[in-house]
């Protein structure tokens, strides 16, 4: 297949905000591709690299980039071969090599398909290609429906996977993919709730509400004497977290995948600030003990459990793990709710979780059926870039540019800035990381690729003509940034719109 015609459909799901007709152009696009081409060309729309990261800078593009061919001659396999060789590529002579890789792909490149190839590398290809879009298109071009598709893509994680084995074994070959202790399934996320009034009438009198921690996710796997644990973005740090293994080795089972979250607790049992907890899982690992507290089992001793109930998983976690369990009560009532999220609050906990007892764990989809009450409200926003400085903060990068994710893949949209809760510390850090994601500047600002994710708290939002969303937010101040985060992971602009006042 060539790839002028992956960028032809890119452009059309790029200029459509139909859904219908994003998925047509998609699906008619993987019913005629190679075999062998599936995988790329679905990682390529939905705007990742089938060889991940590859290890070159903006500065390594710009200086790489050459006189645009006049005809279109690359092939998806042969530009997936380069980037991989680019991606293989280290040790000594390296650097030399991977330019000269990508300088001999931007020549046989026309102008149009040297554009795809630098969004591709520099992860600013969006295309509204979306995980629900996409899963859409498979199921369309495979002829199967679209809940078996959105099944495997649940149990397997990658969208790539799952289009292969759909457009090649149909829905027997889906429906065949069961999880794999060992292999991540993506985490089940919640949705904030107004107040715990709201979240307790929604879903009625058949919910657990438990603490709301604010420590890092992980998803644990054992198999014997096996463990592996993953991050909420699957970035395996088994390596990093010895205690965690030995804690998941006492287990009282053969095999288990369970999901919880770890932090690191003060000497009082109270929780250390969500900083000192990640930095465990960065390149300079502190010595704090890490501990881990579980909410869900998916599976133990050989059964599945993505499908069952979640008072089901509940009962399968208070077998296995009934000491590590996050302190939750099971139908506790308008009365006991309350008592409880005052025991999170006085305990140095973010708020309480509600979630619904009848609900299977929808992997990777944010529902109704879990639902997060904080009294301050955050949002998770989208760094667009950043002002320098003056007075005090001279010298330094400071007045933030926030944007929430919009939902249809476009890029990011503009809310508004803040410097508020910037401490001397953030600003240094700011300084030094925000030109590694630049995306260009002028006098006053560096404007940024969007990579990275800041917690916000606001005190409402406000409608507002000045931007492009058509609202703004009130009093935001920075609380953190999330590391552990993706940008996919942000808020969207429909929930920031949700929070207006009426």
């Amino acid at each position: 297949m060539l790839l002028t015609q992956v960028l032809a459909v890119s452009r059309t799901v790029a200029a459509t905000r139909s859904r219908r007709e994003k998925v047509r152009a998609l699906s008619e696009l993987l019913a005629v591709a190679d075999t062998h081409d599936v995988e790329t060309v679905v990682a390529w729309l939905s705007g990742e690299l089938s060889s991940g990261r590859i290890g070159v800078g903006w500065r390594t593009i710009e200086d790489t980039r050459t006189a645009a061919a006049a005809t279109p001659t690359l092939t998806v396999a042969g530009v997936a071969r380069i980037l991989d060789e680019i991606a293989a590529e280290s040790g000594p002579g390296s650097v030399a090599r991977r330019r000269e890789l990508l300088t001999e792909l931007f020549a046989a490149a026309t102008e149009s398909e040297q554009r795809f190839i630098v969004q591709l590398i520099s992860g600013d290809l969006r295309q509204g290609a979306l995980e629900g879009v996409m899963t859409e298109a498979i199921a369309a071009a495979a002829h199967v429906p679209h809940d078996v598709v959105r099944r495997a893509f649940m149990v397997v994680g990658r969208l790539p996977v799952t289009a292969a084995v759909a457009l090649r074994s149909g829905a027997p070959g889906l429906e065949a993919l069961r999880m794999e202790v060992g292999t991540p399934v993506r985490p089940m996320l919640a949705s904030p709730a107004k107040s715990l009034d709201d979240a307790m009438r929604e879903l009625g009198p058949d919910v657990t509400v438990e603490y709301k921690f604010d420590g890092a996710r992980i998803q644990v796997h054992r198999a014997g004497s096996e463990v592996r644990i993953f991050t909420r973005s699957l970035r395996e740090i088994t390596g990093s977290v010895p205690e965690l293994v030995s804690a998941v080795r006492e287990l009282r089972c053969s095999s288990v995948v369970l999901d919880g979250e770890t932090l690191a607790l003060r000497d009082d049992g109270r929780p250390r600030p969500f900083q000192e907890t990640m930095s465990r899982f960065g390149a300079d690992a502190g010595e704090l003990l890490l501990q881990p507290f579980f909410f869900d089992c998916l599976h133990v001793d050989g059964q599945d459990l993505l499908d069952s109930s979640l008072e089901e998983r509940l009962d399968a976690l208070e077998r296995v793990a009934p000491d590590n369990r996050i302190p939750a009560v099971i139908r506790p009532g308008e009365t006991g709710a309350h008592a409880l999220l005052a025991d999170a609050l006085d305990s140095g906990h973010e708020g309480v979780m509600v979630k619904s007892l009848t609900s299977p764990y929808a992997a990777g989809r944010r529902g109704s059926a879990w639902r997060k009450v904080k009294p301050v409200h955050t949002l998770d926003l989208i760094v667009l870039g950043a002002e320098w400085g003056y007075g005090r903060r001279t010298g330094y990068l400071s007045n933030l540019h926030l944007g929430a994710r919009d939902p249809h893949g476009g890029p990011p949209i503009m809310l508004g800035k803040t410097f508020k809760g910037l401490t001397d510390a953030l600003l240094e850090w700011q300084t030094t990381e925000f030109p590694r994601h630049e995306r260009t500047r002028d006098e006053h600002t560096v404007y940024l690729h969007p990579a990275l994710v800041v917690e916000i708290a606001v005190d409402g939002v406000q409608v507002s003509s000045r931007y492009p969303g058509e609202v703004t937010l009130r009093f935001a101040r920075v609380v953190r940034y999330r590391p552990d985060k993706s940008v996919e992971e942000a808020d969207t602009i429909d929930a920031v719109r949700a929070m207006l006042v009426r």
